[in-house]
């Protein structure tokens, strides 16, 4: 089963939630890896909207060499 891409705002606010349980400890080694794993994953999702976002801007956005013409 494959799971639904989470949007930006749930990634986000989830790996908020990852780093806060990793810095506040009181969990076995174990559990910390799959944390950190997780992390890792929201933050690749997180960047990969963001990314998307710029490059819809880019596109956008008229061309600074349509200016100089």
């Amino acid at each position: 089963m494959t799971a639904e891409r989470p949007s930006y705002e749930q990634a986000r606010d989830e790996l908020v939630d990852v780093v806060r349980r990793l810095e506040a400890g009181g969990v076995t080694l174990e559990e910390s890896l799959q944390l950190w794993e997780r992390g890792e994953e929201l933050a690749r999702i997180c960047q990969e909207w963001l990314d998307g976002a710029r490059a819809r801007l880019e596109a956008a956005a008229p061309s600074d060499e349509a200016d100089d013409a």
